[in-house]
C-alpha cells in the first residue's frame, strides 16, 4: 500500500468464484502481482446460499479447477456445500490473496491504467479480470409487486428448501433447471404449479453409471469444443440459448408428471392480488418461487464496453477496444460451457495469457521509452 492510502497490483480480478480463483490460478503460475476481490463473506458463499438440495449436474472428474483435484470419488455428483468447500480449500491451499466482504462499486479509466473503488478502498491497477460469473442480481418481473402482500415470494436465489413457504400451493415461475429441481422437492410437500416455456430436456439420466461415465463426458465434449463461438453450429446454439435458455439436465416431464406437478403457461401479470397465466386462469397461490434467472449489473464498469443489448462487448473475454479491460465467466464467452466449473479454467488461461502480453508489451514500451 502506498503513503497515501491507495494499494497498486498489476491485476486485479473482481469476483471470487470459480471464473475468479481460475484466473488467480493462472496470474500466481505467471508470478503475477495481484489481488481477488468478492463481496461474500467467505470463498464459496455464492454455493453456500443456494437451496439445500441442489447437486452438481457433472460428476467430480469434471469439477476441479487447475492445480487441485476435487476431493470425491470421480463418479460422485457434488453437492453445492462440497462445491463451496472445496472453492475455500482451493484458494488457501493455493494461497491465493483473495479479499473477501469487498464489494466494488466502480471501474474508472485512469491514464493507461484503471482506478477500482470498493467503498473508500482505492486500488490502481493495470488491468482488471471481471469474473463476478453469470448470477449477478435476481430478475423479477415489475408486476410481482402488485401480488397481495399475504403472498410469500422468493427468487431461486433466496429459496433454501420448504419450510421457508405458508401452508398451501405454490407458483414455480420458470421452467428451466433450478424451477423444475424446486418443483420436483415441493410437490413432495403441496399443490404445486410450475409456468412457463418448456426449453426441452436431456433425455437421458444423469446421475445412472452409464451417463456419468460416457453420456456426461460427451456432453462435456460437445459443449466445450464443438459449440464454440469459432463454429456456426455453436454461433447458432449462442443464439438461440439467448432466447430459450439451456435444457434441462437432471428433472425428466415424467417425473414432474409422476409427482403432481402441474404445468400451466408462462405467467404474464396479476389480477386482485393473484397470478394472472397467459390463457387467462387466475392462481389462488400462497407462493411463488421465481426461478426467472438473473440480470448482470455491471453499471460499475464505467467505461463504453457495452452493445445495444447492454452485453460487455469482447472477443473470448478481451474486451473490445478497452486495453487492459477483461472477462471471464460470461455466457457462451467462447463455448457453452462457459459460465460452469467445467469450462472456465481454459477460458481463464486464454485471458491470463492476454493479459500477460500486454504487460510484457508495456514492459517493453517503458523500457524504450525511459
Amino acid at each position: 500500500m502506498g503513503g497515501d492510502g491507495v494499494e497498486r497490483f498489476g491485476t486485479l480480478v473482481v469476483g471470487g468464484g470459480q471464473a475468479g480463483l481460475a484466473v488467480g490460478y493462472h496470474l500466481a503460475q505467471a508470478g503475477r502481482s495481484f489481488a481477488i476481490l468478492d463481496a461474500n463473506g467467505r470463498v464459496g458463499d455464492a454455493w453456500r446460499t443456494r437451496w439445500d438440495s441442489l447437486r452438481l449436474f457433472t460428476p467430480a472428474r469434471y469439477d476441479a479447477l487447475p492445480g487441485m483435484r476435487f476431493p470425491a470419488s470421480p463418479g460422485h455428483m457434488p453437492t453445492k456445500d462440497e462445491v463451496a468447500d472445496y472453492f475455500d480449500a482451493y484458494a488457501e491451499r493455493l494461497e491465493l490473496p483473495v479479499r473477501t466482504g469487498v464489494r466494488v462499486d466502480g471501474v474508472e479509466l485512469d491514464g493507461d491504467g484503471y482506478v477500482v473503488t470498493a467503498g473508500e478502498q482505492r486500488f490502481e491497477v493495470e488491468d482488471v479480470v471481471i469474473a463476478t460469473g453469470a448470477h449477478g442480481s435476481p430478475r423479477i418481473p415489475a408486476f410481482a409487486n402488485e401480488l397481495d402482500r399475504s403472498i410469500v415470494q422468493l427468487h431461486s436465489a433466496e429459496y433454501r428448501n420448504p419450510s421457508q413457504l405458508r401452508e398451501g400451493g405454490v407458483l414455480v415461475v420458470g421452467a428451466g433447471n433450478s424451477g423444475a429441481d424446486i418443483s420436483l422437492e415441493l410437490a413432495r410437500t403441496r399443490p404445486t404449479w410450475l409456468s412457463g416455456r418448456d426449453p426441452g430436456h436431456i433425455p437421458v439420466h444423469i446421475d445412472t453409471f452409464f451417463a456419468r461415465n460416457v453420456i456426461v463426458r460427451l456432453i462435456r465434449f460437445v459443449g466445450t469444443h464443438v459449440l464454440t463461438m469459432r463454429t456456426p453450429l455453436g454461433r447458432k446454439v449462442a443464439k438461440t440459448l439467448e432466447h430459450r435458455g439451456n435444457p434441462v439436465v437432471r428433472v425428466k416431464p415424467k417425473e414432474l408428471l409422476a409427482a403432481g406437478v402441474i404445468r400451466v403457461p408462462k405467467t404474464v401479470g396479476v389480477d386482485a392480488g393473484r397470478p394472472v397465466l397467459q390463457d387467462g386462469p387466475v392462481l389462488d397461490i400462497a407462493n411463488v418461487i421465481w426461478c426467472t434467472g438473473y440480470r448482470q449489473d455491471l453499471s460499475w464498469v464505467r467505461r463504453p464496453i457495452f452493445g445495444e443489448d447492454g452485453l460487455p462487448l469482447h472477443e473470448r473475454g478481451v474486451a473490445t477496444d478497452e486495453p487492459g479491460l477483461y472477462f471471464v465467466g460470461l455466457p457462451f464467452q467462447y463455448a457453452a460451457t462457459s459460465d460452469v466449473i467445467p469450462g472456465v479454467s481454459r477460458d481463464a488461461r486464454y485471458v491470463v495469457t492476454r493479459l500477460l502480453e500486454r504487460a510484457r508489451k508495456r514492459g517493453r514500451a517503458e523500457t524504450l521509452a525511459a
